[in-house]
């Protein structure tokens, strides 16, 4: 990761964690030359399941969606699809015909699986019987044979060279491929080997948890948050990682001391009187990634519009026009906008579909170039993440991967009252869904008087501009209407009570 002005002046990338542990959650803040650019939230009530192993079992197969549902042992079953279904690779690469998952799984049947998505919203958690296991160097996949080099690794002799020194310490007979990891770029052998054990005891000590275990049962959890980022993002550029809990540092000392060494002498205990997320205003950052504006540095901002199926941002110019013409300022208005968008989706994690609606440009040359700046901030991200061309209407589409659920998704809900429209029904509106409703209500009782119970807003509408309108319906139906206003009732919400 990069951030923009570092970059402009050519300084060094400093990179700081800050890791703020309380009795219910665990928060990190991953910042860049003192700018936070992504955000972490574990609670322990409800803690991510990405990772884990299960014994489960096959509830249902649905062979026209090539699916099963699996029950894992959690509040909802899990999804398995055919093509996260492992099996043996033939020799000649190719499958002989096309699989069906009804030849392949039965209900009753029970299988190791390891959660590949969290549940997010109303989808249940996503499952593959195809096991990896991380280590701070390596992935272990022992269902498979070869090995594999990350894609962030680019020289081809680099990954020529490291595909070969991992051949070399597996003896022949082994089993089990791995993946080699960026952090492993500069690693020397001792530390390689050292991985490699780790992980297949890790893995022998699965199996025979396997072996014994009965339905639905856990078999291997996945690392706590503060953990994993020791284990994952803990790199050359990290300066420091600091940490606000005596105990909590002790326990991730221990941990780094024995499966990530290079990070044991960047842990700092932070014992400051101030909290840990006041030093830099990180909990500002936090109340800004769930605002549905952004505002850019140069007088334009985002709006960012996350939905069940994708996020949608819009890019404004608003009160920028610091520059000579209009498409000029357009063009760095769109500049800054995929700067400043590449940091919104780590620090929101948004993920799924993701619709940028920059503003138009006439010329092709500016077009390329905010493209160009687009990519190459998303290349920063740890995250999988995709970007296509401009589209005839102006928008970029792109794909995120998402295996947690987003931020504003951890820490809000839907609001009672718009039940998470975004907006609610005018006074005016409710006034005459009120009418309707009480002669409605007039026509089928019999009842001496109706009492009309809203909220003070409404009332004061009945009181004033609406009054008329509930005197000629009164006269109408032959019956007094009474007014009550309730302040503890939303604008939208009404009670008509009979006399």
């Amino acid at each position: 990761m990069k951030d923009v002005k570092g970059e402009e002046q050519g300084t060094t990338m400093n990179h700081d964690f800050l890791i703020n542990f309380t009795p219910q959650e665990t928060r990190v803040a991953v910042l860049e030359n003192a700018v936070v650019q992504e955000l972490h939230i574990e609670r322990n009530q409800s803690r991510g399941i990405v990772g884990n192993i299960y014994m489960g079992t096959v509830v249902r197969v649905l062979p026209g969606m090539q699916s099963a549902f699996v029950d894992i042992g959690i509040d909802r079953t899990a999804f398995l699809h055919i093509g996260d279904i492992w099996e043996p690779r033939p020799p000649n690469g190719h499958v002989a015909e096309e699989r069906q998952i009804e030849k392949i799984l039965s209900e009753g049947r029970n299988l190791m699986v390891q959660v590949l998505k969290d549940p997010i919203g109303t989808k249940g958690a996503r499952l593959t019987t195809q096991i990896s296991l991380a280590g701070r160097l390596l992935v272990y996949l022992p269902q498979e044979r070869h090995i594999g080099i990350s894609q962030r690794i680019g020289e081809e002799a680099a990954r020529e060279s490291l595909r070969q020194r991992i051949q070399a310490l597996l003896a022949v007979d082994e089993s089990g491929g791995f993946i080699v990891r960026t952090v492993a770029e500069n690693a020397c052998d001792d530390s390689l080997a050292a991985d490699i054990l780790y992980l297949r005891r890790l893995w022998e000590e699965i199996g025979e948890r396997g072996r014994a275990a009965p339905p639905k049962a856990l078999l291997h959890e996945d690392l706590n948050l503060a953990q994993r980022v020791l284990r994952d993002q803990v790199s050359r550029e990290t300066k420091r990682i600091l940490i606000d809990s005596r105990e909590n540092f002790q326990k991730l000392s221990d941990f780094a001391a024995e499966y990530v060494p290079t990070a044991l002498p960047l842990l700092e205990h932070y014992a400051g009187e101030r909290p840990l997320f006041d030093i830099l205003g990180i909990d500002d950052e936090i109340q800004k990634a769930l605002a549905r504006r952004v505002d850019l540095k140069s007088g334009g901002y985002l709006i960012f519009d996350q939905t069940e199926a994708m996020t949608t941002i819009d890019v404004n110019t608003g009160g920028f026009v610091g520059v000579r013409n209009f498409d000029d300022t357009i063009f760095k208005t769109n500049l800054e906008a995929a700067q400043t968008i590449a940091r919104q989706l780590r620090l929101r994690n948004l993920g799924g579909i993701i619709i940028a609606d920059f503003i138009d440009m006439d010329s092709a040359e500016h077009r390329s170039a905010v493209l160009e700046e687009l990519n190459k901030v998303l290349a920063k991200d740890h995250t999988p993440i995709t970007a296509s061309g401009f589209t005839g209407l102006g928008l970029v589409e792109m794909t995120r991967k998402r295996t947690r659920e987003s931020l504003a998704h951890v820490l809000c809900e839907a609001c009672p009252t718009c039940e998470g429209r975004g907006e609610i029904k005018t006074a005016r509106t409710m006034c005459y869904e009120i009418l309707r409703e009480l002669l409605r209500e007039a026509r089928q009782f019999n009842a001496r008087e109706l009492r009309l119970l809203a909220a003070p807003s409404v009332i004061d509408l009945f009181l004033d501009d609406e009054s008329q309108s509930l005197a000629m319906l009164s006269e109408f139906i032959g019956k007094p209407i009474s007014l009550h206003g309730e302040s503890s009732y939303t604008q939208e919400q009404f009670d008509i009570v009979l006399l």
